[in-house]
């Protein structure tokens, strides 16, 4: 009889298996374990990377967000650059004041809903809910836990807001920008509110600065513990512009008095340096206290402004659209010569009015009117008088009847609505020209098709007679029109408008080889004040040289008039070129040549005279 052994149970499984099942046992190949090894060394580096992104580079934001579940996140915010003009005037600064954060964490640990924290808080002060709920929809909740819902609260909001006690709505020290002479620079600065615009919204990366962090920690009562300052705000950087400061308050308080005085509705005034485009003044009229939007308690005054129906919000000197009258005239006469349709002696006689044959009914003629009857006149003179039957004749041609109006050799007929056209974008008429202020809008240009089919009716005639003379549907923004009259005044290159320096000004157009046609058209302009009959001739009077072209423009079916200004100083070496616009005025372009003469005066004497 066999030893007893001991049966171990697997050994007898595994031979049971075997006896049914006849497999062959082979090693795994190299292959496979390579695989394998590969895909656990991936799987490794992807979370050791992970977790070192975590760690070392996230950390301290999780770490903080971590905190800030569970106790108080305070931002520390940065102060805001400061905005100077071009001599480090400054414009706009910071006062400290207090404000109203809403915690977002803490309102919700609390139970309370985001409706519920604004009902509350309208309770114990004024301020408006649209632009608090647009602060928290703008919000990156993400990255920040606190939202900036009032600011600048006077000290018995602040008791009225504190005595709430309601979790998430806290006050906490800030500051407030001030803004100095707001009303005569608010279309230049714009403002720093939940909504930006202006200076404060196209550089506000620059101007913005970086806020800083601090946390409360707290017990479990809600008492506090500890203070840790995360992070320590860093200011903004300063925003130097072109703005002549002094310039700007002369210009906005002369236009201002002009169009109270007149009861005239709105008016503008640029002034650009012609050797690079720099912007030295840009006034609107009516205009705004840009105060009004940075602080509480203010929102009837703003609601007032908003639906104001002289729209004192709305910056006409970039975003107008405007006939230009006359002022286009420089243009016009730019294009016929570098055409060849016309040469600098060439006159034309105006009676004070052009006639068309009417096929229709012969004794019914077209009649097209000059403002006044001015005799034989050449390019400077008419550039000089402003005659509108030369313009008729060299935008849209003589007719036959008319041919008896020609003295002396030169003229081969009219531009015609395509060249104009053509000449009109060239000189970027229909471009936003991109100056560094945003709701910047473009010209707009008609031609036959657009006419026909916007209203049915083909081009006529007397259609290019009137876009000749800067009426009809030909309309510009005051800021493409000074850009031209700069390009007059420096010898042929339009510049890119700008606010703030740059050390090398973008050229958006060189015609600077035009050297004949421009320096018979400056001689034009330089006429209209030198000469007696000159529609600028009272800034004959100025201390130094000088060039214009003025410009009426009937607009509402010739119930208004806009009168216009547009020149340049000195005549030889021009270092200023402006705009002076003024609707609905009441003597035309007569209203706008004093102004230009008081401000081109004031320039003379705080300016040019003392750098001699």
């Amino acid at each position: 009889m066999p030893k007893n052994r001991d049966l171990d149970f697997e050994e007898a499984v595994q031979d049971s298996f075997a006896g049914e099942n006849d497999y062959l046992e082979l090693p795994l190949s190299r292959q496979v374990f390579l695989l394998s090894a590969a895909l656990i060394a991936i799987t490794f580096i992807a979370v050791l990377g992970r977790l070192s992104y975590l760690v070392f580079i996230r950390g301290e934001f999780y770490q903080v967000r971590a905190e800030s579940n569970v106790h108080r996140e305070i931002i520390l915010p940065a102060l805001r650059g400061v905005i100077t003009d071009r001599y480090g005037e400054v414009l706009v600064k910071n006062s400290s004041s207090f404000s109203v954060f809403l915690n977002l964490p803490e309102l919700f640990r609390s139970g309370r809903f985001f409706d519920e924290a604004l009902e509350k808080l309208a309770s114990a002060v004024d301020f408006d809910r649209e632009e608090a709920m647009a602060a928290v929809q703008k919000a990156d909740i993400e990255k920040q836990n606190q939202v900036v819902l009032i600011r600048n609260l006077k000290p018995e909001e602040v008791i009225a807001v504190e005595s709430l006690n309601f979790p998430g709505i806290n006050i906490a020290d800030d500051y407030i920008r001030q803004y100095i002479d707001g009303p005569a620079f608010a279309h230049i600065l714009g403002y720093n509110s939940t909504v930006k615009v202006g200076l404060e919204s196209f550089y506000d990366n620059h101007l913005r600065g970086r806020d800083g962090l601090s946390l409360v920690f707290e017990d479990a009562r809600g008492e506090d513990l500890d203070k840790k300052n995360v992070s320590v705000p860093v200011a903004g950087n300063e925003l130097k512009t072109t703005i002549d400061a002094g310039l700007q308050r002369f210009f906005y308080h002369r236009l201002s008095n002009t169009i109270a005085g007149l009861g005239a509705s709105a008016g503008v005034g640029l002034a650009v340096d012609p050797r690079n485009g720099e912007i030295l003044a840009l006034v609107n009229v009516p205009s705004f206290d840009n105060n009004l939007f940075v602080s509480s308690g203010n929102s009837k005054e703003r609601s007032r402004l908003l639906n104001s129906s002289s729209k004192p919000l709305f910056n006409r000197a970039v975003s107008g659209a405007y006939n230009p009258g006359s002022t286009i005239k420089p243009l016009v006469a730019l294009a016929a010569l570098r055409e060849g349709l016309i040469l600098p002696e060439t006159e034309i006689f105006s009676r004070g009015w052009i006639e068309i044959p009417n096929p229709y009914n012969p004794d019914e003629p077209s009649r097209f009117v000059d403002w006044k009857p001015h005799g034989w006149v050449d390019v400077r003179s008419a550039l000089a008088r402003s005659s509108n039957v030369y313009f008729y004749a060299v935008g849209g041609g003589l007719p036959r009847n008319e041919l008896a109006l020609l003295r002396g050799i030169g003229y081969t007929g009219g531009l015609g609505i395509v060249k104009l056209h053509e000449y009109w974008s060239k000189f970027l008429l229909d471009q936003k020209l991109g100056i560094d202020l945003g709701a910047e809008s473009s010209g707009f240009l008609p031609d036959p098709e657009e006419k026909e089919r916007r209203t049915g009716q083909i081009w006529r005639i007397g259609d290019t007679y009137n876009v000749s003379i800067g009426q009809g549907d030909l309309v510009i923004t005051p800021l493409e029109l000074t850009s031209f009259i700069a390009s007059i005044a420096n010898g042929g290159r339009i510049y890119q408008p700008h606010i703030v320096p740059t050390e090398s000004p973008k050229v958006l157009l060189d015609y600077s080889d035009w050297r004949e046609e421009l320096e018979v058209v400056r001689e034009g302009m330089e006429d209209a004040v030198r000469k007696s009959y000159g529609t600028a001739s009272m800034l004959s009077a100025l201390p130094m040289t000088s060039a214009g072209k003025t410009g009426s423009a009937q607009v509402e079916n010739n119930r208004k008039t806009n009168a216009f200004f547009v020149g340049y100083a000195n005549a030889e070496n021009p270092e200023i070129a402006i705009l002076v616009l003024v609707e609905n005025a009441k003597e035309g372009s007569l209203n706008a040549v004093p102004i230009a003469h008081d401000v081109l005066e004031w320039y003379y004497y705080n300016r040019l005279a003392k750098s001699l």
